[in-house]
């Protein structure tokens, strides 16, 4: 099943506008739901869960012959990985799963756009680098969401005027995926 990039908006910008949007109405909630992300293994469970799964997806598809032999072996060396990892890695593993989520996210959001039609998908390009930049700078130090989030949800209004900013940008691919994309 191909994925357009109408529909990717749409659910994209729903994502983005519906946790913004209760900051808003709640922003001591949302910002100690957002505390405690970083260390939350629940949540670092699921994020890594999440992302091998993604990956060995798109794993099992590649056909590269130089490594088709050692497949197998790749394939079980990256779910030992990844299990290994939540056993043995759990301080901000959240955050590490929500890196690795979030490249593969970015990925998906290029390769949806890549043959659109509408200038507008740059949006959707812009945003999907902008997020593979991320994956890799959490990948490399995850307490910089920590940080991060601490300082963005330092006091009611900052976290208000962020989720705006957020809600406003939700707000704009939705009506992007429902328009022009």
């Amino acid at each position: 099943m191909k994925l357009s990039l109408s529909l990717l908006a749409v659910l994209l910008g729903t994502a983005v506008s519906l946790p913004s949007l209760y900051c808003i109405v709640n922003p001591a909630g949302m910002t100690a739901a957002a505390r405690r992300f970083p260390r939350s293994l629940p949540w670092g469970y699921a994020l890594m869960a999440l992302g091998t799964a993604w990956f060995l997806y798109y794993f099992k598809d590649e056909s590269v012959s130089d490594f088709a032999v050692y497949k197998p072996y790749m394939f079980a060396g990256f779910v030992l990985t990844a299990v290994l990892t939540c056993l043995y890695v759990t301080d901000f593993l959240a955050v590490r799963g929500l890196a690795i989520v979030l490249l593969l996210l970015g990925k998906l959001m290029v390769d949806t756009a890549r043959w659109a039609a509408s200038t507008w998908s740059l949006v959707i390009v812009i945003w999907a680098y902008i997020l593979i930049v991320a994956g890799i700078w959490f990948t490399v130090s995850p307490w910089r969401l920590r940080d991060l989030i601490h300082w963005a949800t330092a006091n009611e209004s900052r976290a208000r005027i962020f989720a705006g900013f957020r809600l406003a940008f939700g707000l704009l691919v939705i009506v992007l995926g429902l328009t022009v994309l």
